[in-house]
């Protein structure tokens, strides 16, 4: 009997029924600055466009970009069969670095491996994606779906993106502007984001403990309800602190708080003629990170290297607008905290 796709793992028919359910999912994420491209090769966007709200008249634009993935989080999505947020992380962690240069996010690209095709689980997958992106101000704008049996088992995938923005040159956001006075603000994360996840699951593993436990800290919560909850997006509450200040650069830096945690990432945009002092108590410390310690028995400076420890982002921002800008940023939803100043020093991160 002749060979067929099929019977190597790859169902075209099941593949073309994965696709047909894509198309609104990307939709839904357009302005007018894209171009409809629908079965072209690659998608198109305006970085310009003449209508009064999506006008930006750039000077000298420059290009920005980001890919990321979502790492190991997926092993409990995989798990516990919930795959509809992990595609928040997708985008979370991509356009949260762009929103670090100060730029505007305009579109994103996915890529998803599977080791077999499965349109309802892909459906929930770019679900996730589509509202990453809304809640970016992102068009989706393109993908590749890949069926890879044997590279992947039945029930594996992995996700990876990339993501373009644009940034007005004399308005490039890059540390450079950082000095003695500035105030650090911390913006509270939605809890893990994507990051840490090996040792999570150890810990979890170590403990006897499955995804449907409900320690007593999370008031009901399962495992997998808390370690899934998604990566918040910042581009609202940036965005609308650039908006306040169209004219004055009050953001001197901003950091998107990853694996590395508060100290490896803010150390990257510091000049080398300061430090960041920071206040390690000036923050509520979410339940998820004083349970993990405890149960893991993980020490203070490991949680600190590998968690973000509360914190999604830090902004650097001159003493004189530090108030203002931290009840803006609570005012657009998101929990602000002044946890450090800026000093002399040597480029470092110091904890107080």
């Amino acid at each position: 009997m002749a060979a067929t796709y099929k019977d190597a793992g790859v169902d075209l028919d099941v593949y073309a029924e994965s696709m047909s359910r894509l198309p609104r999912l990307m939709h839904r994420t357009f302005s007018p600055r894209v171009i409809p491209s629908d079965g072209g090769f690659a998608g198109l966007f305006q970085l310009d466009f003449a209508g009064k709200l999506f006008s930006r008249n750039y000077q000298e634009p420059v290009l920005i970009s980001g890919t990321d993935g979502v790492g190991t989080k997926l092993k409990i999505a995989q798990l516990t069969g919930r795959h509809e947020t992990v595609g928040i992380d997708l985008v979370g962690m991509c356009v949260n670095d762009l929103l670090c240069t100060g730029g505007e996010p305009l579109f994103f690209l996915d890529y998803v491996a599977m080791g077999k095709d499965d349109p309802a689980r892909l459906e929930k997958i770019v679900q996730g994606i589509s509202d990453g992106c809304v809640a970016g101000d992102m068009a989706l704008l393109g993908g590749e779906t890949a069926i890879m049996p044997d590279m992947y088992g039945k029930d594996d995938y992995d996700l990876a993106g990339f993501a373009v923005g644009v940034v007005e040159k004399r308005k490039l956001i890059d540390g450079k502007m950082i000095g003695q006075g500035d105030v650090v603000l911390g913006l509270a994360s939605n809890g893990l984001h994507s990051n840490g996840f090996s040792l999570v699951r150890k810990i979890i593993d170590d403990a006897g403990l499955t995804w449907d436990a409900t320690p007593e800290p999370f008031g009901g919560r399962t495992l997998a309800d808390v370690c899934l909850e998604p990566t918040r997006i910042y581009t609202k509450v940036i965005r609308g602190v650039q908006n306040h200040y169209r004219v004055k650069q009050v953001l001197h830096g901003i950091a998107h708080i990853t694996g590395g945690g508060v100290q490896e990432n803010l150390d990257r945009i510091l000049p080398k003629n300061v430090d960041a002092l920071i206040e390690p108590d000036s923050w509520q410390l979410p339940d998820i990170f004083q349970w993990l310690q405890k149960t893991g028995d993980v020490q203070t400076s490991e949680m600190r290297r590998v968690f973000n420890m509360g914190l999604g982002l830090a902004i650097v921002v001159s003493d004189f607008y530090a108030a203002s800008v931290k009840d803006q940023i609570q005012e657009l939803g998101v929990d602000c905290f002044p946890i450090g100043k800026i000093v002399a020093g040597e480029g470092k991160v110091r904890f107080a």
